[in-house]
């Protein structure tokens, strides 16, 4: 775990949703394969030559981006697949059911931030995604606000969907904190903005950040 420009003055707490909120490798690759697949369908290729046109769009973009990551969802807006069927692709296609469960240490972690801070998700799912999501694990009553891919119709790290996230929240950016498990995608823009931040590993990571925070 690291944190960046973490203070006293912080108020709210962002948390990216998928390998942060929860951590499972196999529920992770199916919302980076399924997609791809239905690109596939639609293009008339084959799903290993498609894997390998994304795979070579990430690695040209960080080449002339100084190593920056891209978001899935940016990648296909080039492969012309608008944010909006996006959306409709990962309502479809995601199902956090097959793989995830209720955490109990999530939630008390959790509990124990909403005792300082308000909290809310910043994902680039759909908000309905994310609702399923948070339920599954339990602390969807804790996370009531949620910006998702379909609040804005942008992709992370566009800075519009952190500054809308500050807004719900009645806050200005600097009194926020941005939690993730991407630095380029979930941290660099909100610290651009003024934000704190915290790069998780994974979930292990956020049932210590209590201890980190308050």
């Amino acid at each position: 775990m690291k944190t960046f420009a973490v203070s006293s003055e912080k108020t709210v707490v962002f948390f990216d949703m998928d390998c942060t909120l929860y951590t499972h490798d196999e529920y992770a690759q199916s919302q980076i394969d399924l997609p791809v697949m239905r690109l596939a369908q639609i293009q008339g290729k084959s799903f290993e030559r498609m894997k390998s046109e994304v795979a070579e769009y990430r690695k040209t973009w960080a080449d002339n981006h100084n190593g920056k990551a891209v978001s899935l969802g940016n990648i296909f807006l080039s492969f012309g697949i608008p944010i909006k069927d996006m959306v409709s692709m990962r309502e479809e296609l995601y199902r956090p059911e097959d793989y995830l469960a209720e955490d109990k240490r999530l939630r008390y972690a959790l509990t124990r931030l909403a005792s300082r801070y308000k909290l809310a998700v910043v994902t680039n799912n759909p908000v309905s995604v994310a609702v399923r999501t948070l339920s599954i694990l339990g602390i969807h009553d804790i996370l009531g606000i949620i910006v998702g891919l379909d609040t804005c119709y942008l992709s992370k790290p566009d800075k519009e969907i952190f500054l809308k996230a500050a807004q719900l929240c009645g806050v200005s950016p600097q009194q926020c904190i941005s939690v993730g498990d991407r630095y380029d995608i979930d941290l660099a823009v909100p610290i651009e903005l003024g934000m704190g931040g915290v790069l998780v590993d994974g979930v292990e990571d956020v049932y210590s950040l209590p201890d980190i925070l308050l």
